[in-house]
């Protein structure tokens, strides 16, 4: 997925007055605005329409200003009044105990008491589950001394909690009014090659905790490729690397980011990338006719190479609970060959054999795709495949519920977006001109920047630079920004924590808010590099 075989070379709140958009902090001195709104003209809203708020507590007060937040809220509704700030004496309250993990870990950062069920008294904030939609959507009301933030589920809550952490620790003050907050995309992610290259533990939860704070609510985790197999197997632990995540560091992981409403998605990449697993089991390797191993790959006219990879599959269906799974299925490399058949007259047999004269390897290979979608269909898991893993020429085709993790338009027979999207699959984006960093710069890769995202990238940027029409939207389920360790040693973690914050940040806005920003790219890393 990182390029082997590439060839070729959020947004500023605004302010609406009179039907103009101002940037934020940009009226002019003494200007009453009856509302600030995020949304076009005529546009709708996630919970409802802007509206001044009545019953403010007094007009000494300027109207307050839009929250800065990195991503930006899609609404505030102004309203006159002090705003709100932690006091001696402020606690963090809800109405379900659903909500304790999120009161108790706000409170910690504010440095606020938790008192749990209890009514809120002024100088509190309140969190409650309430209204219906959007389980990811929340309003937060900062009026007469209290915040109050609310959502129909769980996520939605948190997500709120996390505007208000950076409105605290940026200005101090949460700005007096309503914000009205949802994502434009259901799925927000960064994915970490940790085959290639060994993260510590530590480093891991660290990320989560960063992408928690930006409203993501994926974190992708590679851990089987041809280098290593990095976390401990009781099923097969002779395939397993020296340097691994044991299997109670991965709970810690698990347990960390289910805390802040993300969701862990492995991927044992199959049927290539398994060199590791093939350095355990020899007899595996997948060889042409003239007996020459080919790099990575597994014979899959061998009834072994699937039951080592289904015992995996169960194995780590229980180790990450999860909705989503990555079943890989790119780069193998027969099918590279300039006649599959005739390199590998095994594969042509078996394809022969199971589903007719007329099959080729193309066929077979997507059969193995297929087979391994049935083991985690099992587990109830919605499931995902590289984009080069749905092959033209196959005759058998990918099972319908498969989504499509679209990173290159490059490789051999390649598609474009738009014929997956007329084919009515769903697609994630993890376009490998924007949202690829790949250590060492191999080939023609460049570490992607924030700005470079910011001001050119959109989640309907599919391939290249260029989106695909709008009516294909709604297929479009979100963006990954992947971490690929092609080179294991040319850069420490905490260059790469480092390398990637800002591009983070950036692809946190337009997951958000996927509407071109009105803030410059200046103004947008001034306000990251000043939240922390």
């Amino acid at each position: 997925m990182s390029g082997r075989r590439r060839r070729a070379a959020p947004k500023k709140a605004v302010r609406r007055r009179n039907g103009l958009l101002l940037g934020a902090g940009l009226l002019a001195a003494g200007a009453i605005a009856a509302a600030v709104t995020l949304w076009p003209s005529g546009g709708g809203t996630p919970n409802g329409t802007g509206s001044t708020i009545a019953g403010s507590p007094t007009r000494t007060y300027p109207m307050s200003q839009a929250p800065q937040t990195v991503p930006a809220v899609r609404e505030h509704t102004a309203a006159r009044g002090p705003g709100w700030r932690p006091s001696s004496g402020a606690r963090v309250v809800v109405d379900d105990d659903a909500l304790a993990d999120e009161g108790r870990l706000i409170a910690g950062e504010l440095k606020l008491s938790y008192a749990g069920r209890t009514g809120a008294r002024d100088g509190d904030v309140e969190l409650s589950l309430s209204g219906s939609g959007d389980k990811e959507s929340y309003t937060m009301t900062v009026q007469n001394g209290r915040v109050k933030i609310a959502g129909p589920g769980e996520a939605g809550v948190f997500y709120g909690t996390r505007t208000l952490k950076q409105e605290v620790h940026g200005g101090g003050t949460a700005p007096e009014g309503v914000v009205r907050d949802a994502p434009a995309k259901p799925r927000r992610g960064l994915m970490l090659d940790i085959a290639r290259k060994y993260f510590t533990p530590g480093w891991i939860e660290d990320r989560i905790r960063e992408i928690g704070d930006l409203k993501y609510n994926e974190i992708g985790l590679h851990f089987s490729d041809d280098q290593s197999f990095r976390i401990e197997s009781s099923s097969h632990p002779e395939i397993v690397s020296k340097e691994h995540l044991t299997k109670a560091e991965v709970k810690k992981i698990v347990d960390l980011a289910a805390s802040r409403h993300i969701t862990v998605v492995p991927e044992i990449d199959s049927p290539g990338h398994l060199g590791a697993v093939i350095a355990a089991h020899p007899d595996l390797q997948l060889r042409n006719a003239a007996g020459v191993p080919t790099r990575g790959a597994i014979d899959i006219s061998k009834p072994a190479a699937a039951k080592i990879v289904d015992d995996l599959l169960n194995e780590f269906a229980d180790v990450f609970p999860g909705s989503y799974w990555h079943l890989g299925g790119d780069e193998y490399q027969a099918l590279m060959a300039s006649n599959p058949a005739t390199a590998y007259p095994q594969l042509a047999a078996a394809a022969k054999a199971r589903f007719g004269a007329g099959a080729g390897v193309a066929d077979l290979t997507t059969g193995w795709l297929n087979d391994r979608a049935d083991v985690m269909r099992k587990h109830d898991r919605t499931m995902r495949a590289w984009n080069d893993g749905f092959y033209r020429s196959s005759s058998v085709p990918a099972a319908k519920d498969l989504e499509v993790a679209y990173w290159t338009g490059k490789e051999i027979g390649a598609r474009q977006p738009t014929e997956y999207l007329d084919a009515g699959r769903k697609l994630i984006n993890y376009n490998d001109e924007f949202l690829y960093y790949v250590l060492g710069e191999p080939q023609t890769f460049v570490y992607p920047t924030g700005q470079r995202i910011f001001e050119q990238w959109n989640p309907r940027v599919l391939r290249g630079t260029t989106a695909v029409p709008a009516r294909y939207d709604g297929q479009i389920l979100g963006g990954v920004f992947a971490v690929w360790c092609d080179y294991a040693t040319a850069q420490t973690q905490d260059q790469v924590a480092a390398g990637i914050r800002m591009p983070l940040r950036a692809m946190a806005q337009k997951v958000w808010d996927a509407r071109t920003p009105t803030m410059s790219w200046t103004q947008f890393k001034q306000l990251a590099d000043r939240l922390g």
